[in-house]
């Protein structure tokens, strides 16, 4: 999803990688893979959900669409 205005940013605005600021305006509470992920998941006691993607996957985009933004 991209930014239409209203929407905010997640975590991922601060990333420097192409691919991660793609997904900047998804209305998910990304986290980059890092300590802070680590420890928000440890202290709720939640799994990592770990998304891998390309951007110029066909499927990665359905996903996104079909998973993430819907």
């Amino acid at each position: 999803m991209a930014y239409n205005g209203t929407n905010k940013p997640n975590r991922l605005i601060n990333e420097k990688s192409p691919y991660l600021l793609q997904h900047a305006y998804n209305p998910v509470d990304w986290y980059p893979w890092g300590e802070e992920a680590f420890e928000k998941a440890k202290l709720e006691d939640k799994p990592i959900f770990l998304s891998i993607g390309y951007s110029t996957c066909h499927w990665c985009h359905v996903m996104e669409r079909e998973s993430f933004n819907d």
